[in-house]
């Protein structure tokens, strides 16, 4: 029990250390370090109760790090290159980018630069950054996108529903029209349900009123539902 203890504490100590370097990292960099990290502990860990001996430690990271490296890497540098091009043609819009949880690339769109308060038509504020990014999925046909609208708490549901359904399918519409395959892009509303500020002051439910555009690459398809706020 002792040496299994040790082993596992090693092992421990070394995916620390290689989280600990990830300060610096690029995002595909960080998943690469964590998952070698987190595999090379549990690796370790199983080689000692296996094979009860400091090489069962050794070969059990060896291959929990190699395993890790590969499975933390979902986020592609095709990704990582789309998220930095993103940030900089919507820099100092509004408009935040940024990497989900299950490995999407997120755009939200918050309300000043989207949509008037209660309308679904594309404002012009907005028609530029979709510009660029119908021309960055126009030379990359394998990625899907998710559109997803969503309302502030004024108002019912029997409004506010039907119009965040509106505003994604104006998003898909407006990028229909410069050459992104509607087929590639999914839509869904969810109304109210869904707040990221307080709906009580006026700065709240402008956060709200929002669209969030997310991208995957073709072999999460299958493995992603609802994309998370």
């Amino acid at each position: 029990m002792n040496k299994t203890l040790t082993h596992s504490s090693l092992a421990a100590l070394t995916a620390l250390a290689l989280l600990a370097g990830c300060e610096n990292m690029s995002e595909r960099e960080k998943g690469t370090a964590k998952g070698a990290g987190i595999g090379a502990a549990v690796g370790a860990a199983a080689g000692v109760l296996i094979g009860d001996n400091k090489r069962g430690a050794a070969t059990g990271a060896a291959v929990g790090a190699v395993a890790g490296a590969i499975g933390g890497n979902i986020w592609s540098k095709k990704m990582e290159d789309k998220r930095r091009a993103l940030e900089q043609q919507t820099q100092g819009t509004g408009v935040d980018v940024s990497r989900t949880a299950d490995n999407q690339l997120k755009v939200n769109v918050p309300s000043d630069i989207s949509f008037a308060t209660g309308r679904a038509e594309v404002q012009p504020q907005l028609r530029s950054v979709l510009d660029s990014f119908a021309h960055g999925l126009a030379n990359d046909p394998t990625t899907r996108v998710r559109i997803v609208g969503h309302t502030d708490s004024t108002g019912s549901d029997a409004i506010n529903n039907p119009l965040s359904i509106d505003r994604a399918n104006s998003v898909r519409d407006y990028l229909a029209g410069r050459g992104v395959q509607p087929a590639r892009v999914d839509t869904s509303g969810r109304g109210s349900l869904e707040p990221i500020a307080d709906n009580g002051s006026d700065a709240g439910r402008g956060r709200n009123r929002r669209v969030e555009i997310f991208l995957r690459e073709p072999d999460q398809a299958g493995s992603t539902g609802q994309p998370k706020s």
